[in-house]
């Protein structure tokens, strides 16, 4: 009893230890309470849990603002009342629902894919989708920016890794190269389809020419992309014309399409089929909530159709209007064309103060520092919403470059 008590203490000890650390470095993340739905303007609790203030909401990935919208609200509201809180069971025991068919037949059709599969979280979707289809006899080349989700599922899959420098593609020849002499059965080039950090577009065409070259299949995870690029929003592969080149597309329903939570997987019928038999958080996670269901399938008929257009025009309005107003303040910006604006300020601890300044000035971002950017390039993620006004985002500007004053960035 005695070795267990200090054995305890000792793993204790280096746990506060290494929080100390993260916190001496500038790296401690706060947590803001929101007490209000999530919306261009949002009630936030104060850091002592009293009263709330409304502040203007610069970090949401809320972009076409449905989250709060009625008309998704009332689907989910109806899809809650018709079918309860949820499952209680994993799909192929006793969890599908009707539902669930008719969002995979919808996300699937809006994509112009065969069909699709859906998981408790998007990063579900990326954890599940390598290791049913890839063995040591593949090989998987993926993008250095890629999101933590595709990173982790490629880790969990056994097929040979290779890396390619973001935009880069005489790299990404070279690395193909590498996989097709090294005897790879099948390769897959694995990239975001927005870098979620920089707001940087994948070259779908440059990688989609090389996979045909080399005889490589492509998947795109498209989360900060789907509802608001392209053609109805469908997405990266969409805007650059290379859709068929696309062999699989994994996504959100906790972004533009309608802001709540869940994955999916859409692709040909074969693949889908398998992850259906194979993908372990598909087979051992409940079946989604009945409410996310229906406001993802409202979102998504929004989304397709004129009122989708509206929003993606106001949203693409916004962020030219914020964007030339930091950077005619003197904020050095990632250059870019979506709605992800990132201020780039290089040291966390000032990420964090400037973060802080803001929040006392009305306006709601992050600070984003290391390990979610790497060492140096700390910065604030400005992300524009269709729900914003003008007048909301001047007065965003305006505090900007107040925090950027007292915050020493200007």
């Amino acid at each position: 009893m005695g070795r267990e008590a200090i054995v305890d203490e000792l793993f204790y000890a280096r746990v506060r230890e290494t929080l100390d650390r993260i916190e001496a470095d500038g790296l401690l993340k706060p947590f803001r309470v929101l007490t209000s739905a999530q919306g261009a303007q949002v009630q936030v609790a104060d850091s002592e849990g009293g009263s709330s203030r409304s502040l203007i909401n610069l970090c949401a990935n809320n972009y076409l603002g449905l989250a709060n919208s009625p008309e998704v609200v009332e689907a989910a509201t109806q899809a809650l009342g018709e079918a309860g809180s949820g499952f209680a069971s994993v799909g192929f025991i006793c969890g599908t629902h009707e539902i669930h068919k008719a969002l995979e037949r919808e996300i699937a059709a809006y994509l112009h894919r065969d069909d699709a599969i859906l998981f408790a979280a998007a990063f579900d979707a990326n954890g599940a989708l390598f290791e049913p289809l890839l063995d040591d006899q593949d090989a998987i080349v993926s993008d250095s920016l890629n999101h933590a989700s595709i990173i982790d599922g490629i880790r969990l899959c056994k097929a040979r890794r290779y890396r390619y420098r973001t935009g880069d593609m005489n790299d990404l020849e070279a690395q193909l190269r590498a996989a097709r002499s090294g005897g790879a059965r099948t390769i897959l080039i694995a990239t975001d389809g927005v870098f979620s950090m920089d707001g940087y577009l994948a070259d779908l065409r440059g990688i989609t020419g090389l996979a045909r070259r080399f005889n490589a299949l492509v998947m795109v995870d498209d989360c900060h992309a789907t509802g608001l690029l392209g053609p109805e929003g469908r997405g990266v592969p969409a805007l650059q014309g290379v859709e068929d080149g696309i062999d699989i597309l994994t996504g959100t329903f906790g972004k533009a399409l309608g802001g709540a939570m869940g994955g999916y997987i859409a692709a040909r019928t074969e693949i889908i089929s398998l992850l259906r038999q194979r993908a372990r958080p598909y087979l051992f996670s409940n079946a989604p909530a009945p409410s996310v269901c229906g406001s993802a399938r409202a979102a998504i008929r929004i989304a397709a159709g004129a009122g989708g257009d509206q929003l993606r025009e106001r949203l693409a309005a916004n962020a030219r209007h914020f964007r030339l107003a930091l950077e005619a303040a003197g904020f050095e910006l990632r250059p870019g064309h979506t709605p992800i604006i990132p201020v780039m300020l290089g040291d966390a601890r000032r990420a964090q103060r400037m973060a802080g300044e803001l929040f006392d000035r009305g306006v709601l971002v992050a600070g984003f520092s290391y390990p979610v950017v790497p060492t140096g390039e700390a910065r604030i993620r400005v992300q524009l919403s269709a729900a914003h006004t003008p007048a909301q985002l001047d007065s965003a500007a305006e505090a900007f470059v107040g925090a950027g004053r007292a915050s020493g960035v200007l």
